[in-house]
């Protein structure tokens, strides 16, 4: 068991408390801080919380408390690991970690000096079509892995403070990206070093000083590329969508608009429908089991039972640190219209790894470019001789 302070009681909170006090049934919110108290009060009264505080400190330093919850809005990630490490409690802490790489480093190297558990809350990785999807592709199903795209758009976030540059740190592409960025990562191999980055970003519709709508390529050392598609823009509810192609295959994953559940309704009686539906009349799209669909389930599955076997999360504070440095060059190539380098000072997977050869053997006079059955029935082989270069085509 686990017993947990949760710090922060908005949407994000809640949703985390839905999945914490239902999924294991073993793990239980001890403690709710938030910043008003009716929140701090309601929060613990609806999911029968001993402990509520206005006092950040309080409700970390608690003695039930054995691990603290981040789902504050991005500006305290930072204070509140800080007070986690000070008292020495085990931490999880909602995407993205920081609002830059600088502060995501700072967190990083605070819990990795305290020696305290550390998790990076990215829900997205732990959806049952990902996990199954991932499975296939570490098993060789698509074989050398040479793109994978990863797009989230819905009409924009719940809560005031994301709509603020400062206190966010940016637009879509921090709020977003850093899901799609980390399913790409995850795919191609997140021990592959990301080299650099081309983003396309603006602000097409919303009345705020940041991005709402943002289209970025990641280049991988490999020569791999991830492709992000993001934004607050998008009319119709929550799309979340990822391709993977590989050499041998390809993936794709529709993980919530479309679902296989389709509903039409004049209104009546309809409410909640599904996380960011627009409308509860006309032709819906239900979600049957958003803490599943959405990952959060199997993340703190993942996250609980990495701290109590004393092993690593499958994401920690590391990734969440790399999926900053990432989307930071992602703003700084928004800005310059140039592809921009990925400044990672800790990197600890493969380097100098060299792009794969393209070059498939035939036989001792050519590569093979495509093979193929035709409509009437032959064998058509185009090849490439290994001397010359000459295209040919051949039939049997």
């Amino acid at each position: 068991m686990q017993r947990i302070s949760m710090l922060g009681s908005g949407f994000i909170g809640r949703f985390y408390a839905d999945s914490l006090q239902g999924q294991r049934s073993r793990d239980k919110i001890v403690s709710i801080y938030s910043r008003r108290e009716e929140s701090a009060k309601k929060f613990a009264e609806d999911y029968q919380v001993d402990h509520w505080t206005t006092d950040m400190e309080a409700s970390i330093a608690h003695p039930d408390v054995d691990v603290v919850c981040i789902s504050l809005p991005n500006n305290l990630h930072e204070a509140a690991v800080a007070l986690c490490c000070k008292h020495k409690k085990g931490v999880i802490c909602t995407k993205p970690l920081g609002r830059n790489a600088e502060e995501a480093k700072r967190m990083l190297e605070m819990v990795e000096t305290a020696g305290i558990f550390n998790g990076y809350l990215e829900d997205l990785v732990y959806t049952p079509k990902f996990l199954k999807a991932l499975e296939s592709v570490k098993n060789g199903a698509l074989g050398r892995i040479l793109w994978a795209k990863s797009r989230e758009t819905h009409p924009g976030p719940h809560s005031e403070w994301f709509w603020d540059k400062e206190q966010a740190g940016g637009g879509c592409i921090l709020d977003l990206g850093c899901h799609c960025v980390e399913i790409a990562r995850s795919f191609i191999g997140k021990d592959i070093k990301p080299v650099e980055v081309m983003c396309w970003a603006d602000t097409q519709v919303k009345p705020i000083d940041a991005e709402d709508h943002a289209i970025g390529l990641v280049k991988y050392e490999n020569g791999a590329i991830g492709q992000f598609e993001v934004s607050w823009t998008f009319r119709g509810g929550l799309d979340l969508r990822d391709e993977v192609m590989g050499t041998e295959g390809t993936i794709w994953l529709n993980s919530f608009l479309r679902t296989g559940f389709d509903m039409f309704t004049t209104g009546k009686g309809a409410d909640y429908v599904a996380e960011k539906a627009e409308s509860n009349s006309g032709w819906l799209f239900p979600v049957g089991d958003e803490l599943n669909e959405l990952g959060y389930n199997h993340m703190f599955a993942d996250m609980f039972q990495a701290k109590e076997t004393n092993r690593p999360a499958r994401e920690t504070f590391y990734d969440g640190y790399v999926v900053n440095a990432i989307l930071d060059a992602a703003y700084r190539s928004a800005a310059s219209k140039q592809w921009e380098p990925v400044k990672l000072d800790i990197w600890r997977g493969q380097t100098g790894v060299g792009k794969a050869t393209t070059l498939t053997e035939y036989d001792a006079q050519y590569y093979l470019v495509k093979e193929e059955m035709t409509h009437f029935g032959a064998k058509k082989l185009i090849l490439k001789d290994k001397t010359s270069g000459q295209i040919i085509e051949r039939t049997i």
